[in-house]
């Protein structure tokens, strides 16, 4: 995958003003109107592709219903969908470098439409297999990381908060997919004729194969409108290092692994209520669609919160606005385990898509501001494959617990105690960055 370019230039300590480059003055940043076009059609494409992970945490009830299997299985689907996303990143991001990021897009639109059809035949492995490697590996994995790449190159003064903004598609797609799609689900058997025989698909096989026909239409027709983004150079004390040294102190390879693991373990709470809410509200006796709405909060709060989270990453740093991040999510999703009431799971959803919804794109921001921009193109990926990983692995788990007790206190419980790691390690890190004050030492040769 290509670099993903530095939100300031990497010697200068989070908080401070970067300066302009040698040689120039401020007329000469790369940021144009044109910046923001991209950027606001990346965030269409987002909105839009991330909603193919929601058919199945909105179906999650009546999937396991129809099929007769277990809830971990079903909440496995969207699980895998996040780890092979995260994996996929790493190889499309190659590929969009070889054919663009059009043509990438097109083929990731192509593969997600493909993966939904397959998934609404109703067999479970079909879907769990189509959801890994269709959906999530070829599919989202060909936009959402080649597009962080491609939005960064249009800018370099900005970079956090258009990051922010374009994660945001994830949000927008929360707010507006999950009650259309609980609508569509709700609605009657469909009798269709086949070769002579008579195919009846339930509600959630209705709308998997109407949001792909969704997808096979609207994303590549936004694509088309993405231009090339300029070249962008190496800035900072990185320009010309080597690539042996220090970070925080440590080995650099030392500091990634850490990274990638408080990663993981704040990316298993995240996906807990995002995967199980739905389903939690219905077990407690809140409407299903009342559950949709409130998965629509929760993500509506992320979305209007994360560009609040990038303008602060641009001024604190990616470690501390990770560690406020992750703070705030463990505080709410311990609260989730606090009442059943309706109103106070409404305020507690729209907490916990505060506190979640910088968490990621500040990693993206800390791996710039400690390492040089040509090791950002495998770095970055890692993490994101990382974290999504976490994702993977909390909705599945939350579901295995679920299955093993028969309600999800334990889910919430499980989640507390990976955020406290995630804190710790964090932690770490920040008072390591106040030690050396942010700076990567290098050796001599």
């Amino acid at each position: 995958m290509t670099e993903i370019a530095a939100t300031r230039p990497a010697a200068i300590r989070p908080g401070t003003a970067a300066a302009p480059r040698s040689g120039t003055g401020p007329s000469a940043s790369i940021e144009s109107r044109a910046s923001w076009v991209a950027a606001g059609l990346t965030l269409a494409l987002l909105s839009v592709s991330y909603g193919s992970p929601l058919l199945a945490v909105v179906g999650l009830k009546p999937i396991t219903e129809d099929l007769g299997t277990q809830r971990q299985l079903v909440a496995l689907v969207a699980s895998l969908t996040w780890f092979g996303t995260g994996l996929g990143g790493i190889f499309m991001g190659q590929v969009a470098e070889r054919i663009g990021i059009r043509a990438t897009v097109m083929f990731g639109a192509t593969m997600i439409a493909t993966g939904l059809a397959v998934s609404a035949s109703g067999n479970l492995w079909a879907m769990l297999a189509a959801h890994i490697v269709l959906v999530g590996f070829l599919g989202n994995g060909a936009l959402y990381p080649p597009l962080i790449v491609y939005v960064s190159r249009w800018f370099d003064r900005r970079r956090g908060t258009a990051l922010a903004l374009i994660s945001s598609g994830q949000y927008i797609a929360g707010m507006g997919w999950p009650t259309l799609f609980e609508y569509g689900m709700r609605s009657s058997n469909t009798a269709l004729q086949v070769g002579g025989h008579t195919v009846v698909l339930h509600g959630w096989q209705t709308t998997m194969l109407a949001f792909a026909c969704l997808v096979l239409v609207a994303v590549p027709v936004i694509a088309m409108f993405l231009q090339p983004a300029p070249e962008v150079g190496e800035l900072g004390q990185f320009a010309d290092a080597g690539r042996r040294g220090e970070v925080l102190g440590m080995r650099p390879n030392a500091v990634l692994a850490l990274i990638c693991i408080a990663g993981f373990m704040c990316c298993v709470p995240m996906s807990i209520p995002q995967g199980h809410l739905v389903a939690f509200c219905s077990d407690i006796g809140i409407p299903a669609i009342q559950g949709a709405a409130m998965l629509s909060v929760l993500q509506a709060s992320a979305f209007v919160s994360r560009v609040l989270w990038g303008w602060l990453a641009d001024r604190i740093g990616g470690l501390k606005t990770v560690l406020l991040g992750s703070s705030c999510q463990a505080l709410a999703i311990a609260a989730f385990m606090a009442t059943q009431d309706e109103a106070g799971l409404f305020a507690i959803a729209a907490a916990y898509g505060f506190g979640f919804s910088g968490i990621i794109p500040a990693y993206v921001i800390a791996i710039r501001e400690l390492y040089p921009s040509r090791e950002a193109s495998w770095r970055v990926p890692s993490v994101l494959f990382v974290s999504m990983g976490g994702m993977a692995f909390g909705g599945w788990w939350a579901g295995a617990l679920y299955d093993h007790f028969g309600f999800y206190g334990p889910a919430f419980v499980s989640g507390v105690l990976f955020n406290l790691v995630n804190i710790a390690i964090v932690g770490f890190l920040v008072l390591s960055q106040r030690r050396t004050g942010g700076f990567r030492r290098h050796a001599l040769a």
